[in-house]
């Protein structure tokens, strides 16, 4: 039977490997499909290419592990090795440290939950009920989802998704200690791993009533190979299986790995308890575990995207240009982080960054002025690499949930610099981590206060134009919408200390993902904001009714409502 499926996999990777043969295969699929006109030819023939040499990839591999005497010895190595590791954890142990940085978690989102905001995508699948995550390759998160809410059709079982998403973080935060300290974990440290959860650029991905459990789940799919650090062979085992799970289900911890292999590299290195050959030897591992699960990824598993309204591509750099569009990127995050971050977050950063250098300083075993400049290197290293391969892409994105590599990269700063130095280390920390904690509950109740106000706007809104066009099938009936609802007062107040609200709290009517909001009351006509085409419905001729000169037939203290009875255009005033 192995012998059989292996010939047909390679009849299969030699027929796709023929030019011929693949243009045939296109045109077959494009005929029944009827699909010739959306099909992109040469995306499609790399899936069909990557797929079969994937498949015959996997099945000469799987051969090799059952019909050989040294692939059965290599799978139960492994297996041995694995089973060793997991032997050597005492799990019970960890229990309460989870639940406690799980009680902290959960007050930090308390008010997210309170606030019961469709955030972004909730909107649609709230009113639709489908998943979508397959387009963007995150495999994990369409199946789980299954599974999560029951069913195939999703509905809002808010909030479980959200509670579900923290319990995996608290694991991920009581793993991330245990590895690194040693398996020595305390309150302390617990406490100190509070970015991990609770940065601003994560508490957006809290905010998703349905993709919070699968973001959540990249972070601890990272943290998980480094319970098997002590045997080789299991660790990158562990590495490369984990690291296609984080990308199957939110690709924004990609560099969340490489952020924890250099700082235990550098823990070992500066104490002296390796050599630098075995230092060596686990840097290459990491580092080979994870362009090797990269590549898999992006060869075997990655599909090409058509959707035209997000921001970013999967289209990496040309060779010719990778290293000045890297240092574009780098410069954008950057730059994005300080535009984001108020002074009193600023300043609690670079002391918690001076402290670890400091403490590298004090405990090393190596020269002082090489560990000088080999810590203050690795700070700047690790923040480049806290945002993973998204540095290396044409268009990536720097929404909030897309940034959330920061807080792993803070989280671990402070996890080491909290770990037997000085009490002033810890009061720095955890100052700097109270700071993160209040912000949580102020923006949990920003989206409140947005969100009774948006509503509040929607509803007169939608009063008036439900007496100026009473007939609800709304036939021949389009309508545009100018400017966007503005911020709530208190919001604004919050805004003056907290730029990055500014991209977490969205407003109202402000794109057309909210067109599927008004559907929430029952709104269903032709609509469409700042003369932008609504998402998912191409082919459609949209004009710009600002250019029409419409009467005004309705001029209140929150909108201007312009209509030739045919042709409605609605300006939101600030």
């Amino acid at each position: 039977m192995f012998i059989l499926l292996s010939a047909i996999g390679l009849m299969v990777c030699i027929a796709v490997l023929f030019p011929q043969v693949r243009e045939m295969i296109v045109d077959w699929a494009g005929q029944i499909l009827h699909k010739n006109e959306v099909l992109e030819r040469k995306g499609w023939l790399r899936v069909i290419f990557s797929s079969a040499l994937g498949g015959i990839c996997f099945i000469l591999f799987f051969d090799y592990c059952t019909l050989t005497d040294s692939g059965r010895a290599l799978v139960q190595k492994v297996k041995q090795e694995m089973k060793d590791c997991l032997s050597e954890i005492d799990f019970r142990s960890l229990l309460r440290p989870v639940l406690l940085i799980w009680s902290v978690y959960l007050l930090g989102i308390l008010t997210i939950i309170r606030a019961n905001f469709l955030f972004r995508d909730d909107i649609w699948r709230s009113v639709l009920g489908g998943r979508g995550w397959y387009d963007w390759n995150r495999y994990v998160s369409e199946f789980a989802s299954i599974f999560v809410h029951a069913d195939t059709n999703l509905t809002d079982i808010s909030p479980l998704p959200q509670l579900l998403a923290v319990f995996i973080l608290s694991i991920g935060s009581v793993l991330l200690v245990y590895v690194m300290g040693n398996g020595k974990i305390t309150a302390v440290r617990l406490l100190a791993s509070i970015p991990l959860g609770l940065s601003p650029y994560f508490l957006e991905c809290l905010s998703f009533k349905f993709d919070a459990p699968y973001m959540a789940f990249s972070i601890l799919a990272s943290i998980v190979p480094f319970l098997f650090i002590a045997r080789r062979k299991a660790f990158l085992f562990s590495s490369v299986v984990s690291l296609l799970l984080m990308c199957m289900s939110y690709q924004a911890a990609s560099g969340v790995y490489l952020l924890i292999v250099m700082i235990l590299g550098f823990k070992d290195w500066n104490s002296r308890k390796k050599s630098n050959k075995e230092i060596g030897l686990f840097l290459g591992t990491g580092a080979f575990a994870f362009c090797f699960a990269m590549l898999l990824f992006r060869f075997f598993f990655m599909k090409p995207t058509t959707a035209e309204y997000v921001p970013s591509s999967s289209a990496m750099y040309p060779a010719s240009y990778l290293i000045p569009g890297i240092w574009t990127n780098i410069k954008n995050y950057a730059m994005t982080i300080n535009g984001d971050l108020g002074i009193i977050w600023k300043v609690g950063i670079v002391i918690v960054c001076i402290l670890f250098i400091i403490k590298s300083i004090k405990l090393s075993l190596r020269k002082k002025i090489l560990s000088f400049f080999v810590s203050i290197l690795l700070i700047g290293l690790s923040f480049i690499l806290s945002y993973g391969v998204y540095l290396l892409l044409e268009k990536p994105l720097y929404d909030p949930r897309a940034l959330y590599g920061f807080g792993i990269f803070l989280s671990i700063v402070c996890i080491y610099v909290v770990s037997d130095f000085k009490k002033i280390a810890i009061v720095a920390v955890l100052a700097l981590n109270w700071c993160l904690l209040v912000f949580a509950l102020s923006y949990g109740n920003a989206l409140a206060d947005q969100s009774r106000y948006g509503e509040f706007r929607i509803g007169i809104l939608l009063h008036d134009l439900s007496t100026l066009f009473p007939d609800r099938s709304g036939e021949g009936l389009s309508i545009q919408m100018e400017n966007s609802i503005e911020y709530a007062p208190s919001v604004k107040n919050v805004l003056k200390h907290y730029p990055i609200i500014k991209r977490l709290v969205p407003v109202r009517l402000g794109d057309n993902w909210d067109m599927y909001f008004l559907e929430h009351f029952n709104h269903s006509q032709n609509t469409t904001m700042n003369n932008k085409p609504p998402v998912n419905r191409p082919g459609v001729n949209y004009v710009d009714f600002g250019a029409l000169n419409l009467p005004v037939v309705l001029d209140s203290y929150y909108h201007t409502i312009k209509s030739d009875g045919n042709h409605v255009l609605v300006i939101l005033k600030h």
